[in-house]
This record gives C-alpha cells, structure tokens and sequence, in this order.
C-alpha cells in the first residue's frame, strides 16, 4: 500500500494544477484607440487663411492622439501588469524588482529596454533570481510584455 501512495499524491497535486483562463480585460482596455480624422485642406486658395490659427487646429487632433495613445499603453500595460506581473514584482518575490523600489530598478533599466524586455519575453536566471518567460503567462504577447514593462518602469523613478 506504500507503493502507491506517492503516485496518487503526485497525480492528485496535478490534477489541481489545469491551465487557468485568462482573464478578461476591462473594456477599456479592450476598446479601440479613438481614430483621428486628418483636416482636409481647404479646396478653396481664396477661402485659406494665411494666420497659424489653422495650422493649430490641424496640430492639434494630433497631439491629442498622442496623448491618448499613451494613456491606452499606460492602461494596457497596467492591466497585464494585475493580470501577470504583480503576484512576483508586487512583493518582491524570487529576486523580482519591486515596483516603486528604484534603487533596485535602476540598474536594470541602464541596461537598456531591449535587454529589459528580452529577458522578460526569454526569461533569465541572475544573482538574485530569476524570470520566468513571460512570467510564466506565455499566452501574453509581446507588445503586452512591453506595456507591462513600460508601466513598471514608470512607477519605478
């Protein structure tokens, strides 16, 4: 009876183990950046202005977008961040820089972002622990990797 009572422990601490679904992101998150329409040009020489007020007006719209599309990356990235990331860089588990802790995100960050995100997106075992691929979420893409990135690193100055 001995015999068997490893092997059923190890098959029932994996049955307990299935894939979890990942969960839904907020809507949005999942909503479509707002498109920005360009301005037309005017047809009309004679009904052109010659002041910059129409030049601002063109500018405008796309600074807007600009912005926008920041505060959707930063959402996104804090999203993933929730879903992904917070269980290990939220407590500082295995090694993992807490966010917030900029001594300990510093040096990581002069690296540069290409081997910040390389390590993220491949995993890497250091001094002080390790990274799993992708956190161990390798359904995430890698552009949510880099968001996630992005806003770890933003609330780590």
């Amino acid at each position: 009876m001995k015999q068997y009572i490893v092997p059923i422990l190890f098959a029932l601490s994996l049955a307990g183990c299935k894939p979890q679904d990942p969960a839904p992101l907020p809507p949005e998150v999942n909503a479509p950046a707002p498109s920005v329409a360009a301005t037309p040009p005017a047809a009309d020489p004679a009904i052109a202005t010659s002041d910059d007020s129409a030049a601002d007006s063109a500018v405008a719209p796309a600074a807007d977008a600009a912005t926008t599309d920041v505060a959707v990356a930063v959402a996104d990235g804090e999203a993933v961040f929730k879903k992904a990331c917070t269980a290990c860089h939220g407590a500082g588990i295995a090694g993992a820089p807490k966010v917030g802790d900029a001594a300990d995100w510093g040096p990581r960050v002069a690296q540069g972002d290409a081997l910040l995100l390389e390590h993220a997106i491949k995993g890497f075992t250091g001094k002080k622990g390790m990274m799993p691929p992708k956190g161990g979420f390798l359904t995430l893409s890698d552009d949510e990797v880099k968001a996630a990135i992005d806003y770890m690193v933003s609330h780590s100055k």
